[in-house]
């Protein structure tokens, strides 16, 4: 892994790199110390997901001791005032493994925040009380509905936010949303203008999928505004490099090169890694 397996620049001035490999010996290789300002990522769930290049299945110690090793090499690279959003989910069967990987990073990072992704949602009108933005009952979003009677199906799934210190000032208005109540503008000290903090739970559905295999090649890949939020999170005028050491489809190198900052990505797979740079490079060329 001595090149990378791409370069693609943007009109915006930014560079992504995309390394073909393992993400421990690429970032030994590729990445200096204290040079990360965001990584967002999501590693395999260690659920039988089918990858044509990792077997997504190993004994609970093995795995938390892998993604250990890796997370070890994350913090090598991010820079002390920078953000490590995780995400990662579970299987009804066995909800536990988020909360275990959450434990055993527990000596190399601070969990400053917990965000919960939700990917779908049901929402009485009766219970929004007089909003005029809600006109009657609502379900939007999607999941991978499940059998039987034993489970309720999964619609969210966890985004931890380390930190090295704990005490990383974050851009909570970058995605802000509008006041409900307008008159709160202006009425509270901190409401200075139309703007809310969002909160730890995101609303962030997939696109509708008719052709699994056409239109998302990749098992587990979240939505591009996934990491876009992570990253505005952090700080659009403190964010220069973001990194994703499983980079998939692309979906955090995308993110980053609209946002305006370089990203380095790495991934065993050529095929996922095709996409990426397929993705990249028509947003590139955009005029």
């Amino acid at each position: 892994m001595n090149k990378p397996y791409a370069i693609v620049k943007s009109p915006n001035h930014s560079t992504t790199q995309l390394f073909l490999g393992d993400s421990l010996e690429g970032m030994r290789k590729h990445v200096p110390p204290r040079s990360i300002d965001v990584v967002v990522t999501s590693p395999p769930y260690n659920i039988g997901a089918r990858y044509s290049k990792y077997r997504d299945k190993l004994p609970r110690e093995a795995y938390l001791a892998w993604l250990g090793q890796v997370c070890e090499g994350v913090k090598r690279v991010l820079k002390d005032d920078g953000s490590f959003f995780l995400n990662i989910g579970s299987t009804p069967k066995d909800p536990w493994t988020p909360l275990d990987v959450a434990q055993q990073l527990r000596n190399m990072f601070i969990l400053q925040n917990i965000i919960l992704w939700v990917k779908s949602i049901a929402i009485p009108k009766a219970d929004v009380g007089k909003s005029q933005n809600i006109m009657g009952d609502m379900a939007v979003g999607h999941y991978q509905p499940i059998g039987g009677n034993r489970f309720l199906n999964e619609s969210h799934e966890f985004i931890f936010h380390f930190t090295k210190t704990g005490k990383v000032p974050l851009d909570r208005l970058g995605i802000g949303v509008p006041y409900q109540d307008k008159s709160n503008v202006g009425r509270w000290k901190k409401a200075g203008c139309d703007l809310r903090c969002r909160g730890n739970s995101w609303f962030i559905p997939y696109q509708t999928i008719w052709n699994r295999e056409k239109q998302r090649p990749h098992p587990t890949t979240f939505p591009d505004r996934l990491p876009e939020m992570c990253i505005r999170l952090h700080g659009l005028s403190k964010t220069r490099m973001v990194m994703d050491p499983f980079l998939g489809l692309g979906s955090t190198a995308l993110a980053a090169m609209r946002l305006g900052a370089s990203c380095i990505g790495f991934d065993l797979d050529p095929h996922y890694l095709a996409e990426a740079r397929h993705r990249l490079e028509g947003y590139a060329r955009k005029p």
